[in-house]
């Protein structure tokens, strides 16, 4: 291996440096599938990747389990890495995801590619950094600035892209509020833009009515739909950041009836062997099909549902392995299911109706 000095150019290049060049190049050169992040204007891959997951085991007020179980943090940076690879550029965060341990990772994952990702987190929670335990809630603008800066330091960033308010069911009333602390800090240069994570169009309609809200977040999926965001979305040009696009893995098909999950995961209460998670996952086999008949597995068909039945979604999988953020960024080259795998589908969740 060559190891002198940059100005001999005469010699002999090294080889790892050459492969790392053309590495590189192949990255710039990638197509990778987009969407816009609504009135914002700015573009992001059409996935994105949540990172709740990475953030460990953590416990709410009343000492249930609202994490994902252990996790393997080298494993969470390559990951991230890997994501970045493959074209992914919308990464979603939140402060108190391991209470603040996701976002220390993602900002650690990403450093040296600030400049060409969009970096979505979100406040309203109050914890002891690192504690692992949640304590309460808060949305006054003292704590809305102090969670701002305690994100962007541990995200080691001058600026958040998109800042989201996480108290899905907050008081309509105070909302106000708190949609203008936001565009203060829009103005002051903390944020660039902001949102709600809720699964109510009527808050939401509260928050669009702002100059830098452009998206809102809410649960959706195959099994999940909310007809009526989405036609907020369309009417205020606003992102549906979708989260649970995967039904918190129950459409990645890993799971069978005899499937039990550790009591540090969200899920662990889950019984897959009757009630709701059971007849989804007898769903899911009637449509496996239709789905998969492009060649897609069921976890990139699912994504590319949700492409497919608007143009204003970005899903954002949650991930703790390289291999999960692979099968799920390249969903981007399926891209949206075709209209006649949407209308098969349709046909056949009508059957049931």
């Amino acid at each position: 291996m060559y190891t002198g000095h940059v100005g001999d150019y005469h010699r002999p290049r090294c080889r790892l440096c050459v492969v790392a060049e053309e590495q590189q190049v192949a990255q710039e050169e990638m197509t990778v599938f987009t969407r816009t992040l609504g009135r914002s204007g700015l573009e992001v891959s059409a996935l994105g990747l949540g990172t709740w997951a990475i953030g460990g085991p953590v416990w709410d007020e009343q000492g249930r389990p609202v994490g994902w179980g252990r996790v393997d943090d080298a494993e969470s940076i390559r990951a991230i890495h890997r994501g970045l690879e493959l074209g992914v550029t919308f990464w979603d965060t939140a402060d108190v995801y391991g209470t603040g341990h996701s976002e220390r990772l993602l900002g650690l994952g990403l450093a040296g590619a600030r400049q060409r990702v969009v970096i979505a987190t979100k406040f309203g929670r109050v914890f002891a950094e690192g504690s692992r335990q949640i304590i309460g809630r808060a949305a006054d603008p003292a704590h809305i600035r102090r969670a701002c800066e305690d994100s962007l330091r541990r995200l080691n960033t001058d600026y958040i892209d998109l800042y989201q308010f996480h108290l899905g069911d907050y008081d309509p009333e105070r909302a106000v509020e708190v949609r203008e602390t936001l565009e203060d800090l829009v103005r002051e240069g903390k944020i660039r833009f902001y949102g709600w994570s809720t699964d109510d169009p009527q808050r939401a309609r509260i928050f669009a009515e702002g100059e830098h809200c452009v998206a809102v977040q809410c649960k959706m999926n195959l099994f999940e739909r909310n007809e009526a965001m989405l036609q907020l979305a369309r009417e205020h040009n606003l992102a549906v950041i979708v989260r649970g696009p995967l039904g918190r893995g129950l459409l990645t098909g890993k799971f069978t009836p005899d499937s039990r999950l550790p009591a540090d995961d969200v899920r662990h209460t889950w019984d897959l062997s009757q009630g709701p998670q059971a007849e989804r996952l007898a769903r899911l086999a009637r449509l496996r099909d239709v789905l998969t008949r492009d060649g897609r597995t069921l976890a990139q068909a699912a994504l590319g549902w949700l492409w497919a039945i608007s143009a204003q979604t970005i899903p954002i999988p949650g991930f703790k392995t390289v291999a999960q953020v692979e099968e799920n960024a390249r969903a981007l080259d399926y891209g949206p299911l075709s209209e006649r795998q949407i209308a098969e589908i349709e046909a056949l969740l009508q059957e049931e109706a």
